[in-house]
């Protein structure tokens, strides 16, 4: 009886791949003629009305989405771009309505008239079972697809507005990760790290699981076991100037009640797709909250950061002729810098230290995009978010990584909770960058009349 089951349950499995075969088959020809026939499905799904029909449907579609290949994805997406814009026969009669009687059932219209109809296919699709997660991964592949293909931004500008509002604040869930926290979380914790790598599981444990350290993560609803964004931690008694102390696994644990300083070093965001979605100032803010109540000991709250846009700003310093933040005797001093082993010699070390100083500040309190921004992208996100510059820190880094993207250096972000509105709005409203006496200190006196350092 056993081997008849068996015999009927391999013909029935049998029988259903041929029938997926001869089902997918006319759509093997071109990623354009797949891309045609989910553009159908969308139509259908967009005009449907039944739940449960749509629920279907928008499964079918993600389904039939996840199997394209690079090229078909794309052909999709320029289906998108071109076929679900906003309704261009209902937006002209809702302009032409609001123009004759500037009601406002008129300006209801034309709000409704002027969405694309994609960002609706989109609410569509997010009634199937993790297509939340799928749509993410969807804009993934479309920002992959636009390094090439800016004519797609359209498409891009409606996913980034939708996830703005699905993943408000008042929907995310603060996490304390630990070595309690399942292993299917933990393990992405080790692939998402994006600043320190993690290298093994003991080298996870030590930084989840001491006493003196501690990790954060925001999820959604919709994500359980996906981390949106983590933060790690580390219990200190004072501010510190180098990671490679804090990674240390040998080091002496703190007790967490003598700590007095909580030191973030370490910030991953975890989804690509969710890029221009911001977390990290709600998680900094939620952290330190949290961390106080359980910590009343803790005072001072600062950042060990890195520096990612600094070596090359650095060397395009050093290239040019007329250089706004160096002098020749910095440019000779630098050379060093061009010898791969500089890091392990003291006496190098010791004579780099007050040239990168010194061009670190110029870095962060002069030097300007051409939209007129502070060219660090750490800098402008701590900043922005009302955080002061408090301290330069040249030999901070000195892993391959670090002195690749910063020459080795690191600096200090501090959260003074009373300060932080006002430091924002400096930022924000006047464009300032608030630092610290001792940051400016480094600044050299003539820095301010020099030409600002213009980066695309």
């Amino acid at each position: 009886m056993s081997s008849n089951t068996s015999f009927f349950g391999d013909l029935l499995t049998t029988i259903a791949d041929r029938g997926r075969a001869l089902l997918d088959r006319n759509t093997r020809t071109s990623g354009a003629t797949k891309a045609a026939t989910l553009v159908e499905r969308c139509e259908q799904l967009l005009s449907g009305r039944g739940e449960a029909s749509g629920v279907a449907l928008a499964t079918d579609i993600l389904d039939r989405y996840a199997r394209m290949k690079t090229g078909e994805r794309i052909a999709f997406f320029e289906a998108l771009a071109e076929t679900f814009g906003p309704d261009r026969a209902r937006l002209d009669a809702a302009i032409a309505s609001y123009g004759r009687t500037g009601s406002d059932a008129a300006v209801a219209e034309l709000h409704l008239a002027s969405e694309p109809r994609r960002q609706e296919l989109f609410r569509r699709f997010n009634m199937a079972a993790g297509a939340t997660l799928s749509l993410v991964r969807m804009r993934e592949h479309l920002m992959d697809a636009m390094v090439h293909r800016r004519d797609l931004a359209a498409v891009d500008r409606d996913f980034s507005h939708l996830f703005s509002s699905w993943f408000n604040r008042g929907f995310l869930v603060l996490r304390r990760i630990d070595w309690s926290t399942p292993a299917n979380v933990l393990e992405k914790i080790i692939r998402y790290e994006a600043v320190h790598a993690i290298r093994d599981w003991n080298d996870l444990r030590a930084r989840v699981d001491s006493p003196d350290r501690r990790c954060y993560a925001f999820f959604h609803p919709a994500l359980v076991d996906e981390p949106l964004i983590f933060v790690e931690v580390a219990l200190t008694k004072d501010i510190p100037g180098a990671i490679a102390p804090v990674l240390d696994q040998s080091r002496e644990l703190l007790e967490p009640e003598k700590a007095t300083t909580a030191v973030f070093y370490s910030i991953s965001n975890c989804q690509r797709g969710l890029g221009g979605v911001s977390f990290g100032n709600f998680l900094i803010k939620q952290v330190v909250e949290e961390i106080s109540r359980e910590i009343p000991s803790l005072t001072t709250f600062v950042t060990l950061s890195p520096v990612p846009g600094f070596r090359a700003w650095l060397d395009g310093e050093r290239k040019a002729e007329t250089p706004a933040a160096l002098t020749a005797a910095d440019k000779e001093t630098l050379k060093a810098l061009d010898t791969p082993d500089w890091a392990e010699k003291a006496e190098v070390r010791e004579a780099l230290t007050p040239v990168l100083s010194a061009a670190a500040a110029y870095y962060f309190l002069v030097a300007r995009t051409s939209k007129g921004k502070p060219v660090d992208p750490v800098a402008r996100f701590h900043l922005g978010n009302g955080a002061r510059l408090e301290k330069i820190n040249p030999m901070g880094d000195l892993s391959p990584k670090g002195i690749a993207q910063a020459a080795g250096l690191m600096v200090n972000y501090r959260y003074v909770l009373a300060d932080i509105e006002k430091n924002h709005e400096t930022f924000a409203g006047k464009g300032e960058v608030v630092a610290s006496p001792a940051v400016k200190k480094l600044l050299r006196a003539d820095a301010g009349a020099r030409a600002l350092v213009p980066v695309s």
